[in-house]
């Protein structure tokens, strides 16, 4: 009794999971029709011409049984009559080929029309995705969902949605006709059929099992690829010398991925190859039997000759439509990896009634209210398979800030000071609404920040970091981001105020010189006053630096700062700082510690306390830091 009540038990969840495993299929296949709606008039037009096709595929075998039972005949116009059936044939085939090659441009334009879409809709979902998405995520994973997925489904559909429509008109117009001529052998035909049939079932299943994990693998080496092949990454790798044990991972990755192919491979050809052969075997059977009636006078020649004609043609659309549920089965696996992107919500959107900074010609003012905030737990901004991990941590992360107020009036200087994990950066991000806050509000000149467009954020509010950030692309690409109508002469100009014109135009190519990824072709002052120039061409009201000085040398640091000088003359800035001689001159210095404000005022007050600032400044300028001080990194 336990037993059958465990089968029992063992068959009912599976059954819902299969159950569970249709819906899924079911819902993927609406939003693809979603996807597949703007083409309409050409699916009508594909459709129409598919039937066409189809019918033009059985007529011909029909006019090559006239011409046999005509050569057998003793009529005197038999070879007039067999010469009109020779000319009608040739010119079905001629309109055959010219619908076939419209059917293919349409199914193609329309599969083509499609994967656009979904590929722009993909790459549109991710821009508007959080910070913490992309600092979790594989570049490498991500990239393999617009290129290897999509392309996966993209050859389904272009090679698959030709053949689909036709193929099933003529099946069914090649049963009704040979149902027409001989009724028993037609029967006797589709007894073969389950062999078609079954097979294709379990073979879809397996196939799309293979395409999944096929894909994963895929994701994985274009993860590895990424990470290794930038910069740092092959730097990196050369540093420690593990060329060798990189080559065997990714040639594991890589054998991985050759043992699937090397078995879908398989799997197909076992396929057709046993399609094939059940083929044969009916042809074989409609000839026996056919010639078999033909001798005995109960079936003609033609019809012996048109039934086997018209086998081919309904083996021959089985086979491709059990050829096409394998390569559905696969595209729905696609399908399903990218719709899982999508199905990533964004936790910065705007809000209906969103509006712009308001007053940003009398300058800009920014506020934290009693500002708390925690990073938000992986399963809110990630997928574990973009992670190659079983499972997301939904565990929420310790508060980084608890109730901050922070002011800093339009046109004033503030600078944010602490140790290493004090919060600053975090600051730097909620100003610029990379995350929302958890508890309190950050404002610009007195409106909640979650009540603005972020187009206006990003015109109004302007962030350079440690390590600026720069393409792929050519000095003039990377400044025209902050303002893309900009003419040579704006872009010199930001050149000329980031103290950075005559080494650009010392450059062979000037403006449209390439600097690298992530401008390694440029020093470290270089790249961060290419960004400075960038951010003065953006013009925004306020300017945020996050630690835009750190890890410079003496003389490009004080090249630095004169183009920072310049950004920040007459606007309202934010200065986190790891050099404190550089936040002296700030109208108020607020210090950090554990997400809390511990201190603010000037510099002089500031010292004449004997705080935690006083700590800071004396660990800095007055000799070596003692056994266990704390680091003031940002």
């Amino acid at each position: 009794m336990e037993s059958v009540a465990w089968d029992v038990m063992y068959k009912s969840m599976h059954a819902s999971d299969a159950q569970a495993m249709r819906a899924d299929r079911r819902a993927t296949l609406r939003r693809i029709g979603g996807f597949a709606r703007p083409h309409r008039r050409r699916i009508i037009i594909f459709l129409v011409l598919s039937i066409i096709t189809a019918v033009l595929t059985v007529v011909t075998p029909l006019l090559a049984g006239r011409v046999v039972n005509l050569i057998n005949s003793e009529s005197p116009s038999a070879g007039r009559e067999i010469v009109v059936l020779a000319l009608l044939i040739a010119l079905i085939a001629v309109a055959e080929a010219a619908a076939s090659i419209g059917t293919r441009w349409l199914s193609s334009n329309i599969g083509e029309g499609l994967i656009f879409d979904l590929r722009r809709a993909v790459f549109d979902h991710v821009q508007r995705m959080p910070v913490a998405f992309f600092t979790r995520t594989r570049t490498g994973a991500l990239v393999s969902r617009l290129n290897n997925d999509v392309i996966g489904a993209q050859r389904a559909f272009s090679d698959t949605l030709s053949g689909v429509v036709s193929n099933v008109v003529t099946l069914v117009l090649t049963l009704g006709v040979m149902f027409a001529i001989s009724w028993q052998i037609t029967i006797l035909a589709l007894i073969l059929l389950p062999v078609f049939v079954i097979p294709a079932r379990r073979m879809g299943r397996r196939m799309a099992g293979l395409a999944r994990e096929s894909a994963d693998h895929n994701a994985r080496m274009s993860t590895q690829m990424t990470e290794r092949f930038s910069a740092p990454g092959a730097t990196l790798v050369k540093l420690f010398g593990r060329p060798a044990i990189e080559s065997k991972e990714f040639g594991d990755r890589a054998d991985a991925v050759r043992d699937i192919g090397v078995r879908q491979a398989m799997l197909q050809s076992y396929f057709y190859t046993a399609l094939m052969l059940v083929s044969a075997l009916a042809l074989a059977l409609v000839y026996g039997l056919g010639g078999w009636l033909a001798v005995h006078q109960h079936l003609s020649a033609g019809a012996v000759v048109s039934l086997a004609l018209l086998l081919t043609r309904m083996y021959a659309p089985l086979t491709a439509l059990a050829n096409a549920r394998v390569e559905v089965m696969s595209a729905l696996v696609s399908f399903e990896r990218v719709f899982e992107v999508l199905d990533l919500p964004p936790l910065i959107v705007d809000r209906p009634d969103a509006r712009e900074v308001p007053n940003i010609g009398t300058g800009v003012a920014v506020r934290f209210d009693d500002v708390s905030f925690a990073y938000p737990a992986a399963d809110k901004v990630s997928l574990a398979s973009l992670e190659e991990v079983a499972q997301l941590d939904s565990r929420e992360s310790g508060a980084v800030l608890h109730g901050v107020d922070l002011d800093v009036p339009a046109g004033s200087m503030v600078a944010l000071v602490g140790s290493s994990g004090a919060g600053k950066s975090t600051i730097a991000s909620l100003a610029t609404r990379l995350y929302d806050v958890d508890e309190g509000s950050v404002s610009l000149n007195g409106v909640d920040v979650r009540d603005l467009t972020a187009e206006s954020m990003h015109r109004t509010v302007g962030l350079v970091t440690q390590d600026g950030h720069l393409f792929h692309d050519t000095v003039a690409a990377n400044l025209r981001l902050a303002r893309p109508d900009a003419a040579d002469e704006d872009l010199w100009a930001a050149l000329r105020r980031a103290r950075l014109e005559d080494l650009i135009r010392s450059l062979p190519n000037g403006l449209d010189t390439v600097v690298g990824e992530r401008g390694y072709r440029l020093s470290g002052g270089e790249r961060q006053r290419l960004t400075i120039a960038r951010l003065l061409l953006a013009r925004p009201s306020v300017v945020i630096l996050d630690e835009a000085t750190a890890h410079l040398d003496s003389t490009s640091e004080a090249a630095v700062s004169e183009a920072l000088a310049e950004a920040l003359a007459g606007r309202t800035s934010l200065v986190i700082a790891h050099r404190l001689s550089t936040v002296r001159a700030a109208d108020e210095i607020v210090v950090l510690e554990a997400g809390r404000v511990v201190e603010r005022g000037d510099h002089q007050t500031l010292l004449a306390s004997g705080g935690r600032y006083a700590e800071l400044y004396r660990t800095q300028f007055a000799g070596p830091a003692p056994a266990g001080a704390p680091d003031v990194v940002a």
